[in-house]
């Protein structure tokens, strides 16, 4: 594994001094030299034309260790392959023209799972025929612990927090940080239901729970690539078009459950109630069979969806 190393350049500002000097000097002596050996001649004015071709070459070449970062950019520097450390701090600097300097944002990036990365394709010069593409997130197709397919899409945050791991331990990190990303995603939809009745951790029913394991998950799998997950949230979550309609009965069919039940609860409390009362009262007397009755009437009362209609009976309590 490569250990990323700081390297502190030199600032670009005495050394671009410094160059403007060489580049001025050369082809002063160059021409001098020329000059002098037109009308003088002599050993010393060649050596002025050489030292003034090497003073030209020098600057020139100088030229190519220059680099400005700006803020939240870093630079990896590599000799003839051989990594020598990485500049994190911003501004103007000079290093080592022979340096390769690969460029790397430090800056906090964010994704939607599913979408596809198209990467930079180059000529065999290196020059950049076609830029890196990426299109936006789709929801990707998964089943979820108890077999259901669900549509689901998550939203990472992400920055890179250590260069060298980044370009030399895996191939494109930002294609691998999409591709374990959505691997992480598919993994935890399978191990946790949609929605759960009893209370254990579910997709839908407990959101924090769901988007810390995602988190967990995708940092785990890109610690290699020196890359930090600052968050993870899910961005869709949905039954698939092939059973949303029976699932969205069936929880139609629960909610009507639920709340019948509740009714039936409140309403043998309330029957409960009317009936103590006539009792501790003294306000009627009724047997077994009259009370059964009243149970029976209080229930149809309390627990219809409809309004009901009295029948008033005129009569004795027992005609």
């Amino acid at each position: 594994m490569v250990e990323e190393k700081t390297y502190r350049p030199l600032s670009g500002w005495f050394p671009l001094i410094f160059n403007i000097a060489l580049a001025l000097a050369g082809p002063f002596f160059f021409i001098t030299g020329l000059v002098g050996i037109n009308h003088v001649g002599g050993p010393g004015y060649i050596l002025r034309i050489v030292l003034g071709v090497l003073l030209f070459v020098t600057a020139f070449i100088c030229l190519f260790g220059y680099m400005a970062i700006a803020p939240n950019r870093a630079r990896a520097l590599l000799l003839f392959g051989t990594y020598k450390g990485s500049v994190l701090k911003s501004g103007f600097f000079w290093v080592n023209p022979f340096f390769s300097k690969k460029k790397i944002s430090l800056r906090v990036r964010n994704f939607e799972t599913g979408s596809v990365h198209t990467p930079e394709q180059k000529s065999e010069t290196g020059k950049v025929l076609q830029k890196a593409t990426r299109t936006s997130g789709r929801p990707s197709k998964v089943n979820d612990r108890d077999g259901n397919p669900i549509e689901i899409s998550a939203v990472v945050v992400w920055r890179v927090v250590n260069t060298a791991e980044a370009l030399f331990e895996v191939d494109d990190f930002e294609d691998f940080v999409a591709v374990q990303s959505e691997a992480a995603l598919r993994s935890l939809a399978s191990r946790h239901p949609y929605d759960s009745e009893d209370h254990e951790v579910s997709l839908r029913g407990n959101p924090d729970d769901i988007c810390g394991q995602l988190e967990g998950d995708i940092q785990e799998r890109l610690d290699k690539a020196g890359v930090k997950v600052i968050e993870a949230r899910i961005s869709h979550l949905a039954y698939s078009p092939e059973i949303a309609a029976a699932m969205l009965q069936r929880q139609q069919a629960q909610a009507v459950v639920a709340a019948r039940t509740k009714i039936v609860e409140g309403a043998v409390g309330m029957v409960e109630m009317a009936l103590n009362q006539l009792a501790e009262q003294h306000i009627v007397e009724l047997d077994d069979e009259r009370r059964a009755a009243m149970v029976s009437n209080l229930l149809v009362v309390l627990c219809s969806d409809r309004h009901t209609q009295p029948v008033v009976n005129t009569g004795s309590l027992y005609t």
